[in-house]
């Protein structure tokens, strides 16, 4: 019987001595009834996982998260999911904090156990965890300058590898952090080239036309988030890409980007614009290109080329509002020259493009104007292109409210132009009726005396 009991005592000392959690002596279930119940509660929860019903399934993940953390590395994935989604869902502050500090716990905790990984080492962990605190917490000024730090470690380990979820937000975060001043203009600079750089070759290493396709959106949404940062004015451009010019004059990806973040952000009178605008032009002919080639010819007074270059703009120009703004522009040139024709008939280009804008109405309003002293056979004549002209800048406050304090402008100076009473009067005409104007103009307008 003493032996007996003996054995009994040591055998139940030897079991409740080996019960041990994964957690505690680092093994992948743990030991005895401890290794029973960290199995018991993976497969709990995977079931409820694999039906989606994530109330019943966390209190089994969480009990697995807690005990034993080595055991897969499918419980950080899993819960990284359950507990975003419960997160998202949360209206109280207290239980959504809470929640929160446990999506960082899964993020840190996976990195401690799993960190080696070799398709999913830190780096990747760290990049999804940044976007995760940018997601959550993109109000807090601290948690964003965090976030950033992890995003940019990422990036620059990962490089090709890098997410493109990761990529964007390093993109919006970098952006974030200029604007709160802990980011200069030229990391910002240099973050959308290291960005833009990764998804030109991530492009070109994947032969699938959808990826492609996906990644020049993201490459696309990159770069206009770029031109909106207030980073991209002028004068950063031309010091940031000026002196990579001789190295890139046969580059096409590069001339584009550079051509179109100097378009966006209104630099066609800088000498970087004019330059990659003509390389760009010898290799692909576009519209950014052409309109840039204009630009730099009005800057030399050579009308004739920057005519030749305005059409091609025109006519190489796919947006409908762009274009509009290209005849507009020809409208300009044409009154330079006095060809008052022909700035209408550019301006109604562009009205029939963009009805809602005011300018083109008045580059109208300003051909009559300038067309007046040779219209008609005599004075009162000459007069009546004030009528036309000042009808038209009505017409540009009336669709664009915009165009209201330039028209209004316009109509008191031209106003005073208007016959007289007694010359009305003499012309047999009244104030307020119908009147037609012949010649070139050839409109209908409305008898007005000076004021």
């Amino acid at each position: 019987m003493k032996i007996t009991t003996l054995l009994i005592t040591a055998l139940l000392l030897s079991t409740a001595t080996f019960a041990q959690k994964g957690v505690e002596d680092g093994s992948k279930f743990g030991h005895g009834e401890d290794s029973i119940r960290c199995m018991e509660n993976l497969s709990l929860y995977s079931e409820y996982y694999k039906q989606k019903n994530f109330k019943e399934a966390f209190p089994y993940w969480e009990i697995a998260f807690n005990e034993c953390p080595v055991s897969t590395s499918r419980l950080y994935s899993d819960g990284e999911k359950m507990v975003q989604t419960m997160l998202k869902k949360e209206k109280d502050a207290t239980k959504k904090e809470e929640l929160y500090q446990l999506l960082m716990k899964v993020y840190d905790q996976r990195i401690q156990y799993f960190g080696d990984h070799s398709r999913y080492p830190t780096s990747y962990i760290n990049g999804k965890k940044a976007v995760a605190m940018l997601t959550f917490k993109r109000d807090d000024s601290e948690v964003v300058k965090e976030a950033q730090a992890l995003l940019k470690s990422s990036v620059a380990e990962r490089k090709t590898k890098t997410q493109a979820a990761v990529l964007l937000s390093y993109m919006v975060s970098t952006i974030n952090t200029y604007k709160l001043g802990a980011t200069s203009g030229e990391e910002l600079v240099n973050t959308y080239l290291e960005v833009s750089n990764i998804l030109e070759k991530q492009q070109d290493a994947t032969s699938k036309q959808a990826i492609k396709d996906k990644l020049g959106e993201l490459k696309n949404q990159v770069e206009g988030l770029f031109a909106q940062s207030g980073a991209a004015d002028c004068e950063t451009l031309a010091s940031i890409f000026g002196p990579q010019l001789p190295d890139h004059t046969e580059d096409l990806d590069w001339l584009k980007r550079v051509n179109r973040l100097l378009a966006r952000g209104d630099c066609t009178e800088s000498d970087l614009f004019y330059k990659s605008s003509e390389h760009l032009h010898n290799i692909e002919p576009s519209s950014s290109s052409a309109f840039g080639l204009m630009q730099m010819y009005l800057k030399t007074n050579d009308l004739e080329k920057a005519i030749q270059y305005g059409k091609e703009a025109v006519e190489l120009e796919e947006d409908t509002n762009t274009k509009a703004k290209y005849h507009n522009y020809l409208s300009i040139i044409y009154l330079s020259q006095k060809q008052f024709a022909a700035v209408r008939a550019e301006a109604n280009k562009a009205i029939a493009l963009r009805p809602d804008w005011g300018e083109p109405y008045m580059m109208i309003g300003k051909a009559y104007a300038a067309a007046a002293n040779n219209f008609g056979s005599d004075e009162f004549e000459h007069k009546t292109a004030y009528w036309a002209a000042v009808d038209q800048f009505i017409k540009a406050k009336s669709v664009d409210a915009e165009s209201a304090a330039k028209a209004n402008d316009l109509i008191v100076m031209y106003s005073q132009y208007f016959p007289g009473n007694e010359e009305i009067f003499f012309r047999n005409l009244k104030e307020g009726e119908a009147y037609k104007l012949g010649g070139w103009i050839n409109a209908q307008t409305t008898v007005r005396a000076k004021k």
